[in-house]
């Protein structure tokens, strides 16, 4: 076995993702393992390139945005085009984050306004209860 690449097995092993995930991510040409008959071998590259996709996928780019970000690499600018979009992208997906994180704590103090009522509601209920 050649150090340098990996099997689907073992990617499956190091990086938590199905053997479907990874067929899928090479349909879509994010990944582009070597093929020898039905087996794929995966390249250092290939191993960079999967940690960029899920950690993408974990702060919520799309799959485009991230085919996208990556082919930039190879624009010719020592990365300056890829890590300038890399930035753009993800504050657009920070400010989107910020904005979701506040709606849910409106959402959240507003459930505990209305659990709080309902409770006071309940003591008042059982109070009386056990006037009578």
């Amino acid at each position: 076995m050649d150090p340098e690449t990996m099997t689907i097995r073992e990617m499956c092993d190091a990086f938590d993702v199905t053997p479907r995930t990874l067929r899928f991510y090479e349909s879509k040409e994010l990944l582009f393992p070597i093929r020898e008959g039905q087996k794929r071998l995966f390249t250092r590259r290939d191993r960079a390139r999967l940690k960029l996709i899920l950690r993408g996928k974990r702060f919520g780019f799309s799959l485009e945005e991230i085919r996208q970000l990556l082919e930039l690499y190879y624009v010719g600018d020592q990365q300056e085009t890829q890590l300038t979009r890399t930035l753009e992208v993800a504050s657009e997906r920070l400010d989107d984050l910020e904005r979701r994180r506040a709606e849910l704590d409106d959402a959240i103090d507003e459930m505990r306004s209305q659990m709080g009522m309902v409770q006071g509601m309940l003591d008042e209920l059982s109070g009386e209860s056990k006037k009578t």
